[in-house]
């Protein structure tokens, strides 16, 4: 008869009780488990959030009561910083973690948008770093940011037709006009000349490779611009010289860091400025240079120190996070030691623990290890200020005009001085 079963022995009734019971304890242990979960949301751009991906996968796969959710934002920074904007305005953002450019964390801080990090890491976090990649994190006495990788503006050179890189604009000059009479390459340097903040890396870089400040900071007064100075015509007029000459071509007006690796990855040019992403791409197999690539720091004027422009990238802690603790917690491995040598290893990115830094195991594995090393010495910070974003904007215009419509180097940096000057007086900068 169907629906009868015979009945069970006692022993076989208390097995089933048993199992029952410890059913009903895991089933209601995973729930708790689950209640008890913090979710972690990460707003990273698409690159780092797809170099990271697997890395947060075995995070997830190691840790039950914190998990990781990254949300993959657009690749261009400005958007970045638009969405993130946003969702502050908002009053409820999505996210506990932000990924932040090293020139958002004055204008992030000033606006209330961020948590100090020092009561959660304590005085100690950015022990173990390079000085170069410390840099940049703090603003107005406190933490706000901890950096995941370094960045520098780095020169690139072909191997094959020159014995050592040029170590003054003068011998990049004289290599370059030679190179190029020979037929060897058709342009001597590229760099990126649109106007975007590309242009303000490369300006900073030659400005101060030429003994110049963006700013200028005098004891106990507030910042004043120095674009008017002897030194800054001389570094505009330097870039400005190059097209002229026709060792950087009159397009650079157009040209970013793509435009620039593709030039010099067909082996059109003798020298690149750009960031160290571009070592991997100009050493796949195929490359027209690979094998023929060299890196090292920028030059600078005779008698000047170079210097590199420093691009980290950096969490930072927002405002109104309803899991510090657990964010905190996330923050830490996003930047440790570990983390940053698989990045090091995978994708070619900085890493920004001097330990890293030095370790001969890690450079079999990245050759360009000591030019990162290097570069992080003689790293620059751009001005650090809420109104930065104005500044390179109003800096970009003119160096802009410098090179599409042959302004005079004086005329340009006279301009961007006195609206420079007007921003931060707007501002409250200024008297």
């Amino acid at each position: 008869m169907t629906g009868w079963f015979p009945p069970l022995p006692n022993p076989a009734r208390r097995l089933i009780a048993v199992v029952l019971a410890c059913w009903l304890a895991l089933a209601g242990g995973l729930a708790l488990a689950r209640a008890r979960r913090v979710t972690v949301g990460v707003l990273m751009p698409a690159p780092f959030a797809d170099a990271t991906a697997e890395l947060v996968q075995q995070f997830n796969r190691d840790h039950r009561s914190v998990q990781i959710a990254v949300s993959r934002g657009p690749l261009d920074t400005e958007a970045l910083s638009d969405l993130a904007i946003s969702s502050l305005l908002l009053g409820d953002a999505p996210y506990d973690l932000l990924l932040m450019d090293v020139t958002w964390t004055p204008k992030y801080a000033a606006a209330g948008w961020l948590e100090p990090l020092e009561p959660l890491l304590g005085d100690q976090a950015l022990a173990g770093m390079a000085p170069g990649a410390q840099a940049g994190n703090a603003f107005a006495g406190h933490l706000w940011r901890l950096p995941l990788l370094a960045d520098m503006g780095l020169l690139y050179w072909r191997t094959d037709l020159m014995a050592a890189p040029p170590r003054t604009t003068t011998e990049l000059e004289t290599i370059a006009r030679g190179l190029q009479r020979r037929g060897a390459v058709s342009w001597g340097y590229v760099w990126q000349g649109r106007q975007y903040e590309g242009l303000s890396c490369v300006f900073l870089e030659v400005l101060r490779g030429f003994g110049g400040q963006w700013l200028q900071h005098d004891a106990g007064q507030a910042p004043q611009p120095a674009l008017q100075s002897p030194e800054a015509i001389a570094a505009a007029n330097w870039l400005s010289g190059l097209v002229r000459q026709g060792i950087t071509p009159r397009a650079v007006a157009t040209v970013s860091e793509a435009e620039a690796l593709q030039i010099f990855g067909a082996g059109e040019a003798a020298f690149m400025r750009n960031w160290p992403y571009a070592w991997r791409e100009l050493t796949r197999p195929g490359s027209a240079v690979a094998g023929r690539v060299g890196v090292a720091p920028l030059v600078a004027a005779p008698g000047e120190q170079a210097a590199a422009t420093q691009g980290s990238w950096g969490f930072s802690l927002l405002r109104g996070s309803r899991h510090p603790r657990e964010a905190a917690e996330v923050l830490r491995w996003f930047t440790s030691e570990a983390v940053g040598r698989q990045l090091a290893i995978r994708y070619g990115y900085t890493p920004v623990w001097t330990s890293l830094l030095e370790d001969p195991s890690l450079e079999a594995a990245l050759p360009l290890l000591p030019a990162l090393r290097q570069g992080l010495l003689h790293a620059e910070l751009r001005p650090l200020t809420p109104v930065y974003a104005q500044l390179s904007d109003a800096l970009q215009r003119q160096l802009s005009a410098l090179l599409s419509d042959d302004q005079p180097a004086a005329l340009a940096m006279a301009r961007a001085q006195r609206q420079s000057a007007l921003i931060l007086q707007a501002a409250g900068e200024t008297p």
